[in-house]
């Protein structure tokens, strides 16, 4: 094979190489909608806390909804372009600028929404450098360091697309989130 012919070959490889896209790494999309259920695990310097969760996020809105394992509500929490507000069990109200801040000042401990709601799709959150990402064969993310959050994803099967555990280490907590259920919405 001539060596002009070879070179050409070469590099129309290498551009359909680049071009392809890996079906189990899925692209963010900060419009992509979903709901959530599971458990979550909270160990900070001075408490533990644990819940039944459920989370709602599109639309620019997340809802968040911390229950007993009862089902009763101990906090909703809710985070739109106006702001966050929590509302407790007793129906008080309490506001800040975001989730972050807002679980911080009543907890003691960050609910790290931003980056958060791209870790439990199995993504790395855009706009913020990841550092230490390791993946597996299928392109997984097994860990990262991103937005001072050390995140380790579990996969329940082999075939997997979606996490179904995540332990975050950050902001002086311990975060376990278990994912029983994410849907998400249609187009």
């Amino acid at each position: 094979m001539p060596l002009m012919l070879r070179c050409c070959v070469c590099l129309l490889v290498l551009l359909l190489g680049a071009c392809a896209s890996d079906p189990l790494a899925p692209v963010p999309d900060s419009t992509t909608g979903f709901e959530l259920s599971g458990r979550m695990a909270v160990r900070s310097r001075d408490s533990a806390f644990s819940s039944a969760l459920r989370w709602k996020q599109g639309g620019g809105t997340d809802e968040i909804w911390l229950n007993t394992p009862l089902g009763q509500t101990q906090a909703h929490l809710r985070q739109d372009r106006s702001g966050a507000v929590l509302t407790t069990a007793e129906q008080k109200q309490h506001r800040a600028a975001s989730i972050e801040s807002l679980t911080q000042t009543a907890f003691g401990w960050r609910f790290p929404l931003a980056g958060l709601r791209y870790w439990v799709l199995g993504q790395i959150a855009p706009g913020v450098p990841a550092q230490g990402l390791t993946r597996d064969e299928r392109g997984r993310i097994l860990s990262l360091r991103q937005a001072d959050w050390d995140v380790a994803f579990e996969y329940a099967e082999p075939e997997a697309v979606r996490p179904a555990r995540l332990e975050l280490a950050g902001a002086g907590a311990q975060v376990r989130l278990v994912i029983d259920r994410l849907e998400l919405d249609q187009p």
